[in-house]
């Protein structure tokens, strides 16, 4: 295994000192195994600096990303030679189904097809950019980022505060370069406009379009930036696969920037460092949360326009829906947590499940959940179910919600698909990170191509929003590839 990179200067090590932890914790999640994870961060850091070094010595070096995004956008050039060159086996499955995706090629295809944030951030001063990704992404105390970028730690606020507006206008710029249809062309100055105000209303129409555009959903989701929802928008756009994930790690604290630096010796061993070793307990959650990160459902979950949550709603993640037509969408949530993995249980949780005749989720072939001869969907009584279901209502308007599911699986699965029935009438529409079909009130729910495979202990999530009238109470009669589950 190649030795940690060297420093050539003083500049150097202090780089070194600052990044390290944040590019070991991303190659972790993009690999599987410690071993891999610090080659693939050693190398990744080797061409990082590489690149920090030729723009310092050319004539004029124009814009470039700040150097922890920079760094760890090496760490996803790096697994892209990594697959090419034969080394594909060491990477996670599903970052190599992303790499030969058409979402990886937009972050180094032609530059006004790019994600706009990755634009948007580029387009700053190296300086602002910095302040916005540490304050933003890595969520440092505004005093530190301030020693750690030289600024005045009594005006830090106020400067960041101007460096948002300076991204926003830079995306929209961005948004109004990009090729784009007629149809999109027609909503870019009414959404440039409902996205500066808090208070502003969605129109139905403009509510309807970026329910169905990735692109202009994705332009929502950036032009947003006192929402709570930006540091999403920026580590999906700059760094793509796994920008939850990532997000969530740096916000745990045994991987906050300052943990244990590794040292040469630990390279040389391979032993993993105790961050990334306490990581990994929860990977597989992680990973099934934020195996892709759509951008049409990180924009979705990116638009509040005005109103209030009613007191039903639940859950303080910081995705917010884009409403039906004509709905007042619900005010953002300050708590700036990105993580796809619902952090507050419903109101109301039961343990047991209910059967019903006719069960419209067979169990995919090819599963180790699979039962032989056609036996019962749910566990013997007195079994412990092989699966436990959270489900959360993220949000909620007057004829609309946003919910999340969550189901741990005490088996590995190869497939999934995920059912449930509710008991109010309500109608799935858009869903993410899974394929929606209902069957009058039973709910069916089957896995994307890229978020098959869940490990045994692991957990599969995905999200959706749905219509409801009069009562929205909490679905019942979960299952897993037919077996009944317990909700959580």
């Amino acid at each position: 295994m190649p030795d940690l990179p060297s420093s050539k200067d003083a500049t150097e090590a202090a780089l070194f000192a600052e990044c390290w932890d944040a590019v070991l914790s991303y190659a972790d999640l993009c690999t599987a195994g410690s071993s891999a994870a610090r080659q693939l961060a050693t190398e990744a850091f080797a061409l990082g600096m590489r690149e920090v070094r030729a723009a310092g010595a050319g004539p004029s070096p124009g814009r470039r990303l700040p150097a922890m995004p920079l760094l760890l956008s090496a760490v996803r050039a790096t697994a892209a030679s990594w697959e090419s060159g034969g080394l594909g086996h060491k990477l996670d499955p599903d970052l190599r189904l992303w790499l030969g995706s058409g979402k990886a090629a937009r972050h180094t295809g032609p530059p006004l097809h790019r994600p706009l944030a990755l634009r948007g951030l580029r387009d700053l001063q190296e300086s602002d950019a910095a302040l916005l990704w540490l304050a933003e992404v890595e969520a440092l105390p505004l005093p530190v980022v301030a020693r750690r970028l030289g600024l005045d730690p009594r005006t830090a606020a106020d400067e960041l505060d101007q460096v948002r507006s300076l991204f926003r206008d830079r995306c929209h710029r961005a948004h109004l370069d990009t090729p784009m249809d007629a149809q999109c062309r027609s909503y870019a100055r009414l959404l440039d406009a409902v996205t500066r105000s808090p208070a502003a209303e969605a129109p139905g129409d403009l509510s309807r379009h970026l329910a169905t555009c990735v692109e202009c959903a994705e332009a929502a989701a950036c032009l947003r930036v006192h929402g709570g929802g930006l540091p999403a928008a920026l580590v999906g756009g700059v760094i793509g696969w796994g920008g939850l994930a990532y997000l969530e790690r740096r916000r745990a604290a045994e991987t906050r920037p300052g943990a244990r630096t590794p040292t040469p010796r630990d390279a040389g061993t391979g032993e993993p460092h105790e961050a990334a070793a306490r990581a990994k307990v929860v990977r597989g959650g992680l990973l099934a949360a934020a195996v892709l990160l759509s951008a049409l459902a990180l924009a979705v979950s990116m638009m509040p326009f005005g109103g209030s949550a009613p007191v039903t709603a639940r859950g303080d993640d910081d995705r917010r829906p884009v409403a039906d037509p004509g709905l007042s969408l619900p005010s953002p949530s300050p708590t700036p947590s990105a993580s796809a993995t619902p952090t507050h249980g419903p109101s109301a949780s039961r343990t047991g499940t209910r059967s019903r005749p006719g069960n419209p989720d067979p169990e995919p072939q090819g599963t180790t959940a699979s039962t032989a001869g056609g036996g019962p969907s749910g566990p013997a009584p007195g079994e412990p179910a092989g699966c436990r279901v959270h489900y959360d209502v993220v949000n909620q308007w007057p004829d609309g919600f946003e919910a999340a599911v969550t189901v741990t699986t005490a088996r590995a699965l190869d497939a999934w698909r995920v059912a449930w029935t509710y008991r109010d009438g309500q109608r799935v529409g858009q869903m993410w990170d899974a394929t929606a079909a209902q069957d009058g009130s039973r709910v069916t729910a089957t896995a994307a191509d890229y978020n098959r495979s869940v490990p045994a202990h692991g957990r599969l999530s995905f999200g959706f929003i749905a219509s409801w009238q009069d009562e929205n109470s909490p679905p019942d009669d979960f299952t897993l590839n037919g077996h009944a589950c317990a909700i959580a």
